[in-house]
């Protein structure tokens, strides 16, 4: 015990008192900010609208989809997970400020709102020059600036200097991913940018409205025609305001024969039902209901918004970083980039039961699969881990797999021998009686004539 408290005492660390290291100093940390520097900032428009919450929706969505990174056999279908920096990078931790799923909503976000964006390798194994045998170690979302025959120009964040920095990279290092639905919510005519406009001009109308102006003109009881009437209506003007804003309450007082007319009254226009007819077709362009935003959806329709939003999303962002990050080495040894979803998300409670008894009892489900999918801790039976109908006696069963399995580990050749060797002793058994019944059948027609 002593000398495991004074390795204690010898190893410990305190972040207040390591905080009070006179060596250290705040000068030598790099830049400082009230904010995030790194988080990805909506621009023209989108971050004063509804338009906001409908790009942070579908960010999610992606980025709950998990992404690995693996390896196929040879007729296409999943084998094992690649245990690789880049699979580290989209599952784990992307950079030293985002993890894997962070990271994936900032890409989506970004290429929501920009039209394209690129999703560089900042730190690699080897590089990138000089061999295209490298693994990825970190990975940043950048804005795209500008755009060359074989480069482009991003602007990233730097995490060393804290700093975002415009630097210049080959095309075929970065990932350049373009939106699928680009002609619905980026194109400058599109049904986005129109319902942007919109929401613009509603908070324009909604300020003026709003505003402290009364917007009052006041009838005189006398014809403003001379310079000297001008002056005693502007003086009349100047009065009521100094009374009103004086008053406590906001109270002036007017002659009887002065009339007063407020115009700051809300116009009849169609701008909200322009609103209501963009937005409403906006959302069946891409494939979202009302009820996806608020969390009401039904089963099928969330599989239409999966299958109509989600999916064009993901399929191009793996798509091109198995194009970029995958050499043709890498994919002739089957490796891939590809995306799953838990299709048990959507399932309600009282379905699970009928699901997991299908699942298990067909054999495509083991026990201990289905516990996972339901929240359990997993079984220590060895047959949870099997693909067996539990349903069926297994003991006649396994008798009649043991029968097979002998039969099957004999060699093919003694099998065969055997086979034949009684063929044989069939046939010759064979001919025996044949030429006995022939033989009598002679006897008897030779003793009738």
């Amino acid at each position: 015990m002593e000398i495991a408290f004074g390795s204690r005492l010898k190893h410990a660390w305190n972040a207040f008192m390591n905080n009070k290291d006179p060596t250290r100093s705040y000068m030598n940390l790099g830049s400082s900010y009230s904010y995030r520097p790194d988080r990805p900032r909506f621009t023209m428009g989108n971050e004063r609208s509804i338009i906001t919450s409908v790009y942070n929706r579908i960010a999610l969505d992606v980025a709950a989809i998990n992404v690995q990174h693996v390896r196929l056999d040879n007729k296409g279908r999943f084998l094992e997970v690649i245990h690789s920096g880049l699979n580290n990078c989209l599952s784990l931790e992307a950079n030293l400020d985002q993890t894997g799923r962070a990271f994936m909503q900032d890409v989506v976000m970004s290429l929501l709102n920009e039209g394209c964006v690129a999703i560089v390798p900042v730190d690699t194994t080897d590089d990138p020059n000089i061999t295209g045998s490298y693994d990825v170690l970190t990975l940043r979302t950048a804005k795209i600036l500008d755009w060359y025959p074989d480069h482009i120009r991003v602007r990233i964040y730097n995490e060393k200097t804290g700093l975002k920095e415009d630097i210049l990279l080959a095309k075929k290092f970065a990932a350049i991913i373009e939106n699928p639905h680009y002609a619905v919510i980026n194109e400058p005519n599109s049904t986005m940018k129109r319902l942007i406009r919109k929401l613009s001009l509603l908070d324009v109308t909604d300020e003026q409205t709003a505003s402290g102006k009364l917007d009052l003109i006041i009838q005189l009881p006398y014809v403003i025609k001379t310079e000297a009437r001008r002056v005693q209506a502007e003086n009349r003007r100047q009065d009521i305001e100094r009374q009103l804003a004086s008053s406590k309450y906001g109270i002036a007082y007017t002659d009887g024969t002065e009339h007063i007319t407020q115009l700051n009254r809300s116009l009849e226009n169609n701008l909200m039902k322009q609103i209501e007819y963009l937005t409403s077709l906006l959302f069946s362009q891409l494939g979202i209901t009302q009820s996806i935003l608020d969390g009401t959806a039904d089963e099928q329709t969330m599989i239409n918004y999966y299958s109509r939003t989600i999916e064009p999303i993901l399929s191009a962002i793996v798509d091109e970083m198995k194009r970029k990050f995958l050499t043709k080495t890498a994919r002739s040894q089957n490796q891939d980039i590809l995306f799953y979803r838990d299709p048990f998300k959507l399932v309600p409670v009282n379905s699970i039961a009928e699901i997991a008894d299908k699942f298990t009892r067909n054999e495509i489900m083991t026990s201990n699969e289905i516990r996972q999918v339901i929240g359990m801790y997993p079984s220590s039976d060895s047959k949870a881990d099997q693909l067996i109908n539990s349903n069926i006696n297994q003991s006649s069963s396994d008798k009649s797999s043991k029968v097979s399995e002998s039969e099957n580990g004999s060699d093919n050749s003694e099998t065969i021998a055997h086979y034949d060797q009684i063929v044989e002793e069939l046939l010759n058994g064979l001919e025996s009686d044949i030429d006995s019944i022939i033989g009598q059948v002679s006897d008897v027609e030779g003793g009738e004539l």
